[in-house]
C-alpha cells in the first residue's frame, strides 16, 4: 500500500496541516498516522474511507494512483466542481489556517484546498472570508467572519473604510485604513474600539488588502452599547482623530 501511505501525507501537506492536526480529523493517533507516511504500517480502509470523503476522491485513487504525480487533474476536478454551481465560491480563512495563509496566498492548490460558501447578494468579484478574534473591532464580535472583495491597489483603498489586511509585520487583521498624504508609504490601521491606538505599517509590507463587504457573526453575540458607552465612545474617536490630523499636518 506505499501508494496509499504517499498520497496521505501529500494529502496532508497540501492542506498545510500538521500531523497531529491531520491526525484528529481522522480520528487516530499522530504516531499512527506518522508510521502510515513512513510505511511502516499501512492505513486502514476505514481512515482511508475517511480521506476519500474529506478530498472527494475514490479508494481507487487513493490506492492505485499517485496523487501528487497528477495534481493538476485533481485541481482541475476540484475547480470544474466548483464551477458546475453557478455561483463564485468564497474560499474562508479560519483563524487556525491564518499562520498557512500567509505562506499559501499566492498558491492556488493552498487556495483550492479551503472551505468555500456562497453568499446570493455577492456576484462579479473576488472575494474571500476571513475569521478574526480579538475584542480590538468591538462591537463586531470576536470570531465574526469578515468577507471581503479584492482591493488590487492600495491607490484604491478609500480612508476610514474598513479593511482586511495582509501584512508581513502584522499578519491578518481587520481595521480601518487611513491614507498617509505626505508619507505615501505608510498606512494607518485603526480598531472601531477606542482602547485600541492607532499605529502605523508600512506600504511595502503589505501583502493583500481586502475591503470588507460583508460581517457574519453568530446570533446574539452582538455587543450592545449603552448611552454612557458611547459617549466615551465618540470622545475617544474625535481625540483619535484630532492627534492623527496633527501627525499627517
Amino acid at each position: 500500500m506505499a501508494l496509499a501511505n504517499k498520497n496521505l501525507k501529500y494529502l496532508r501537506k497540501l492542506r498545510g496541516w500538521t500531523q497531529e492536526e491531520f491526525a484528529q480529523k481522522l480520528r487516530i493517533k499522530r504516531s499512527l498516522l506518522g508510521a502510515y507516511e513512513e510505511e511502516r504500517a499501512d492505513p486502514r480502509i476505514e481512515v482511508l474511507e475517511v480521506v476519500a470523503d474529506m478530498f472527494k476522491l475514490t479508494l481507487d485513487d487513493l490506492l492505485r494512483k499517485d496523487i501528487s504525480d497528477n495534481k493538476t487533474n485533481y485541481l482541475a476536478r476540484r475547480r470544474a466542481q466548483k464551477l458546475t454551481n453557478g455561483r463564485a465560491d468564497i474560499p474562508f480563512v479560519p483563524v487556525k489556517a491564518a499562520a498557512g495563509y500567509l505562506n499559501g496566498y499566492g498558491d492556488p492548490e493552498f487556495i483550492d484546498e479551503l472551505n468555500t460558501f456562497t453568499l446570493p447578494m455577492l456576484a462579479g468579484g473576488d472575494y474571500r472570508a476571513f475569521e478574526i478574534v480579538g475584542d480590538s473591532m468591538m462591537p463586531t464580535p470576536s470570531g465574526s467572519v469578515i468577507v471581503g472583495e479584492k482591493i488590487e491597489s492600495l491607490e484604491d483603498v478609500k480612508s476610514n473604510n474598513t479593511y482586511v489586511v495582509v501584512s508581513k509585520t502584522e499578519g491578518i487583521v481587520y481595521k480601518r485604513l487611513l491614507k498617509n498624504n505626505r508619507q505615501k508609504n505608510k498606512l494607518t490601521l485603526i480598531s472601531d474600539n477606542p482602547a485600541y491606538q492607532p499605529y502605523t505599517i508600512n506600504s511595502d509590507d503589505v501583502i493583500e488588502v481586502w475591503q470588507a463587504q460583508m460581517v457574519i457573526s453568530k446570533a446574539n453575540t452582538q455587543q450592545r452599547w449603552d448611552v454612557n458607552q458611547l459617549a466615551g465612545l465618540v470622545q475617544n474617536l474625535q481625540q483619535q482623530v484630532t492627534t492623527l490630523k496633527k501627525r499627517i499636518n
